[in-house]
């Protein structure tokens, strides 16, 4: 009908006709009528009663003003409890009308301001949790999160796993990490208010940490700033991407077929793999603003807590209300520890001693224990009955095998015999180095639903190292070989 009436303006009725494809009836029932047939469709008309027509206006429209935050199915509630004759298939209408209220005469509402960002200028930080993914280390469930650095422009990434909370040392460990694997140093780096973090501390407590984040801050020369508390949208370049990076690990760990892991060094891997594909994919651009970074400082800076420990007569000392064990040498000694998010690293005076597993406290705020049976072995064959009411018991035990097997000897020995038992046990593994296989062979005897044959055992990992015979080697004088070497000489003149 358009091309008709286009080609009416410059041809006769009958070619126009033509032309556009219609007969000359079609073409002089156009001429009576020009209107379009969309301009002839009358109005579409309600064909039932509005349901709300005499309570909108004078119910719904009051309580959305007074109530501008509740939620229409809770007006459809209200109405309903005042109208009995209302049915819930009233509800999408209700729906419908309350959008269209608010959209005209609701409130205003937050906007976001999209930004440019410019290459090298800003890096982002922040803590993600990572529970829902059920990872397990060794068959036990991992509760960890994922610090998640992230260079707002070209999108670089970094993750680390992090075993304890949103803390000053896991949130350094992780941006030095980021940083030198990136090469560069952007000019700001932001992170949200960490409170979690302060949030327990004192004012005290939290300006020292506070000035530690600025320290560092300066010593790679960036600018510390921080979002807003409760604005997430404010640090919009990684929270958005936070989603992003879980999603590809749980599709990795779908295509692995498991989420168990043999340690936590194959779960960290795991994690560099990743994202190292997503960086690879940005490589051009990240390589871009690689070349606009300000350069590294010729080291890193301390990423650790330090504190000075009494080493007391139960063989160990208590750190953030978690009991270490170290060699019973060390009682009366106070130590240097460097707290890091996973160890502790143990020096008496300026040697480096050991590095211990941190532990973490037990729900409900208990205290936990971090416990070597190597370090107390010796002290508990002198003492076997302190092994029944033992505090960290259960921690002692190297293995399930360990602790399955001492609760049998509970159930079918006197108790100083079932204690002798499992403290000969410990010892042998210890003394001869074969802790793991031990294990195999106690698990072998729960399963026989025996009780472990310490002769038998002995034997097996044979020989004893305190019975071994001394070997006392003698060495020639230094004279004989002067002998020797004077008489060679002589042979050849």
């Amino acid at each position: 009908m358009r091309l008709y009436m286009k080609l009416r303006l410059t041809e006769g009725l009958p070619t126009a006709a033509a032309r556009a494809g219609i007969s000359v009836a079609t073409a002089y029932r156009i001429e009576k009528d020009p209107r379009l047939p969309s301009q002839k469709q009358a109005p579409r008309e309600r064909r039932r009663p509005d349901p709300l027509a005499e309570i909108f206006d004078s119910e719904v429209v009051p309580l959305l003003k007074a109530a501008p935050g509740v939620r229409p199915i809770a007006v459809l509630e209200e109405m309903m409890r005042r109208h009995p004759e209302l049915t819930r298939s009233v509800r999408r209408t209700l729906e419908r009308r309350i959008r269209t209220w608010r959209a005209q005469h609701g409130q205003e509402h937050d906007v976001i301001f999209r930004q440019v960002h410019e290459p090298g200028r800003m890096g982002l930080s922040d803590f993600t949790e990572m529970d829902s993914l059920g990872v397990t280390v060794g068959g036990v469930p991992l509760d960890h999160r994922l610090y998640h650095f992230r260079l707002a422009c070209s999108g670089f990434e970094h993750a680390h796993v992090i075993l304890g909370g949103e803390s000053y040392v896991a949130l350094a460990e992780g941006l030095q990490n980021a940083l030198w694997a990136l090469g560069g140093v952007p000019r700001e780096h932001r992170s949200d208010s960490l409170s979690a973090a302060f949030r327990n501390l004192d004012s005290k407590a939290r300006e020292d940490l506070t000035s530690r984040y600025d320290a560092l801050c300066a010593h790679y020369g960036m600018q510390p700033s921080r979002n807003n508390r409760g604005v997430a949208h404010e640090n919009g370049a990684i929270e958005s991407s936070h989603g992003h990076l879980k999603s590809a690990i749980r599709d990795a760990l779908l295509l692995r077929g498991s989420a168990d892991f043999a340690d936590l060094m194959a779960y960290r891997g795991f994690i560099d793999e990743i994202v190292s594909r997503h960086n690879a994919r940005n490589g051009k651009r990240i390589e871009a603003e690689r070349a606009v970074l300000q350069p590294l400082p010729a080291t890193r800076t301390c990423d650790y807590e330090e504190t000075l420990v009494y080493v007391t007569s139960a063989c160990g000392f208590t750190l953030r209300k978690v009991f270490y064990t170290v060699p019973s040498r060390l009682i009366g000694h106070r130590l240097r520890v460097r707290l890091y998010d996973d160890r502790l690293e143990v020096f008496l005076g300026g040697t480096a001693l050991m590095t211990l597993a941190r532990g973490r406290t037990g729900g409900n705020g208990r205290h936990g224990h971090v416990v070597d049976y190597r370090h107390v072995i010796h002290a508990l064959r002198r003492k076997l009955m302190a092994l029944l009411n033992l505090v960290y018991r259960e921690q002692l035990f190297p293995g399930e095998a360990y602790r399955l097997t001492f609760e049998r000897l509970c159930e079918q020995l006197p108790p100083r015999a079932a204690c002798k038992t499992m403290v000969e046990l410990l010892s042998m593994a210890h003394e001869r180095a074969c802790e793991a296989q031990l294990g195999q062979l106690l698990q072998q005897y729960l399963t026989e639903h025996r009780l472990p044959n310490l002769n038998e055992l002995r034997a097996h990992f044979a020989p004893d190292p305190a019975r071994l015979p001394e070997v006392c080697v003698q060495l020639a004088s230094l004279s004989d070989y002067e002998a020797l070497v004077h008489r060679h000489t002589e042979v050849q003149a």
